[in-house]
């Protein structure tokens, strides 16, 4: 086991939805915290970075992503969140976490028009 992303699936238009990504202590380490991104990638696009969160906390989020989702850690609970409210049928992608250099398989969300 190494990245596993959960908390993926279908929700309509304007709704929320909360991922989750856990990782092993090892990739996870409250000492050494690593970079988490979550990534997406939908039907007959390039994947695309949406947003991650440094060691530091520091945040960046994609154009398209702004002020509607929100990236954060918990590095005692080795887990990660991507809180994403006024989804969008656009949102409809996999979506899968990093964390440092480990990906994990990714979690369908599906939006509903």
């Amino acid at each position: 086991e190494q990245v596993v992303e959960s908390g993926g699936g279908l929700v309509q238009a304007g709704g929320s939805m909360r991922l989750s990504c856990k990782a092993p202590r090892m990739i996870f380490s409250v000492y050494r915290p690593l970079t988490v991104g979550w990534y997406r990638q939908a039907p007959g696009k390039q994947r695309e970075l949406v947003a991650r969160i440094m060691s530091d906390g520091i945040t960046e989020y994609a154009d398209s992503v702004k002020g509607r989702f929100t990236i954060s850690r918990d590095n005692s609970r080795k887990t990660s969140f991507l809180q994403m409210s006024s989804l969008k049928p656009e949102d409809t992608a996999v979506y899968s976490c990093t964390v440092g250099s480990f990906w994990g398989q990714g979690t369908q969300v599906t939006v509903s028009a």
